[in-house]
């Protein structure tokens, strides 16, 4: 069954299809799988194999997988005309028909190339069998329609964001002295999916503080001791859509100073709801954070590559849309929109007085941010 009515996809088609007319385009190649399932529905784990979505400027959307996903195409993307390829055939030559058959003579084809999702040898022989075909960067057109979430959009991710809720407060509960990251990761899981969670396009973080600027690593098999801490970072997905958090719970007392680290993270993340308000730009929102964070630290020395990012709809191995993170950067001219949802970010870490993690989903209203997710910020501990 379709996640979205579909009143919803026809109305991401028409978008896409204006901004392809704006760029002169006649037809666009996608191939990222959080593009092809905004415009076609498209949900499961085969995009490790080829998959290409042709759309032309009129028409019906041209779906290129794996033969075999056929049953999967017709019943979650009933409105694209399948092209199938068999295993061990090219999949260049069939996109090539595809993209062949559904654009006009001497049209112009937008290909995603920035996507990770398009291997160098397939896009070189794709090339060489549309010779003459006048083919340009598509990248980042689809990304700009989907920045801004529809009432439905925006539906889901506050359900994600309860899921993330309950996946957290199982998180936390399952952690005390001598406990093993694993055994976290477990209650994690078991919570997000009772509480109707799907796969999250990032599996949770779950590592205790001696691996705390390892930013992406996870559990391990690994016993936790008392006087330590835990870090967790996860995300609760609905329809695709997600809605991360992030908290640190400490085994036993907490480090001297932690409760101060707390309150210039918590001020942080209060400058960025603050901040987040239609027609101001990225760039303004990290300054307000940063500005909240050098006061507290008393020095302007701690510098992060961003304090959030643009998230949504996410398929492994990411949950933050896509190749490229849309971040909440100093050099970011990204303008602010009611509709965005940003997973915000306001870490101190190896800093003095002590380390502190908080992070949450929001969403951008007229009024500022509005936060999602809601498990509590203070300092957690276990086993005090």
């Amino acid at each position: 069954m379709a996640a979205f009515a579909a009143e919803e996809f026809a109305t991401r088609l028409e978008a896409t299809r204006d901004l392809m007319a704006r760029r002169h385009l006649t037809t666009l190649c996608l191939v990222g799988p959080e593009n092809v399932y905004y415009l076609s529905g498209l949900d499961h784990q085969g995009y490790f194999a080829f998959t290409m979505l042709v759309l032309p400027l009129t028409g019906r959307p041209l779906l290129i997988t794996r033969a075999m996903e056929l049953e999967t195409v017709a019943a979650q993307a009933p409105d694209c005309l399948h092209i199938p390829f068999q295993d061990g055939a090219d999949p260049a030559a069939a996109a090539a028909r595809a993209i062949r058959d559904a654009t006009e003579a001497g049209g112009s084809v937008g290909v995603e190339l920035a996507s990770t999702y398009l291997p160098v040898t397939v896009w070189e022989r794709l090339r060489a069998q549309l010779g003459g075909v006048r083919l340009t960067d598509g990248s980042g057109l689809v990304e700009a329609a989907r920045a801004v979430k529809s009432t439905a959009e925006i539906d889901h991710v506050r359900r994600a964001a309860a899921i993330s809720d309950a996946s957290m407060t199982a998180g936390i509960a399952a952690v005390h002295p001598g406990v093993n990251e694993r055994d976290v990761a477990a209650a994690i899981y078991d919570a997000m999916i009772r509480a109707g969670g799907e796969y999250p396009g990032f599996v949770p973080l779950v590592r205790s503080r001696d691996r705390l600027l390892q930013e992406h690593g996870t559990w391990r098999d690994h016993v936790v001791p008392a006087g330590s801490a835990l870090f967790l970072e996860l995300s609760g997905v609905f329809g695709r859509y997600h809605a991360p958090c992030s908290r640190m719970v400490y085994l036993g007392r907490p480090p001297e100073g932690t409760d101060v680290a707390a309150g210039i993270a918590l001020d942080g993340l209060a400058a960025v709801r603050e901040a987040l308000r239609p027609g101001t730009v990225a760039a303004e929102v990290y300054a307000a954070w940063q500005k909240v964070v050098d006061s507290g630290l008393g020095h302007s020395r701690y510098r992060r590559h961003h304090c959030g990012y643009l998230t949504g709809i996410g398929f492994p191995p990411s949950w933050v849309g896509g190749s490229v993170v849309e971040g909440l950067r100093h050099d970011s001219d990204l303008e602010i929109r009611v509709g965005m949802v940003f997973h915000v970010l306001s870490w101190i870490l190896d800093q003095e007085p002590a380390d502190y993690v908080v992070s949450d989903t929001m969403l951008v209203t007229a009024d500022g941010g509005e936060v999602l997710t809601t498990t509590d910020r203070s300092p957690i501990t276990r086993g005090g």
